[in-house]
């Protein structure tokens, strides 16, 4: 179910996706798009934090909200110091675990 819900918000050309549990309360995705998946994880995230792109902008320290927004558009993929830096900024309160898999 988690699986058909990342392929329809991420739509037909990111690929299929796969999601499995991870522990009780975790999951693993699993995607071939990563720029879809990280600009879909970065929206909802922000979205989740009641904060507009330019709030996101300021508190990362960017000087316009473009900057941030194109992560959010898929247009720049950042590396995973960069995502956990993000996901910081917009959602400080939450625990969100970000790593590359052994397999990619």
């Amino acid at each position: 179910m988690m699986s058909d819900w990342f392929e329809t918000m991420l739509g037909s050309e990111s690929g299929s996706v796969r999601a499995m549990a991870a522990g009780r309360t975790d999951f693993e995705v699993i995607g071939g798009d990563a720029a879809a998946m990280i600009s879909l994880l970065l929206r909802r995230q922000r979205q989740k934090s009641g904060l507009s792109l330019g709030d996101a902008a300021a508190r990362l320290g960017a000087s316009s909200r473009n900057a941030y927004a194109r992560y959010e558009q898929g247009r720049t993929v950042p590396t995973v110091a960069k995502l956990d830096e993000l996901l910081k900024a917009i959602a400080p309160d939450r625990d969100l675990l970000v790593g590359q898999s052994k397999a990619a």
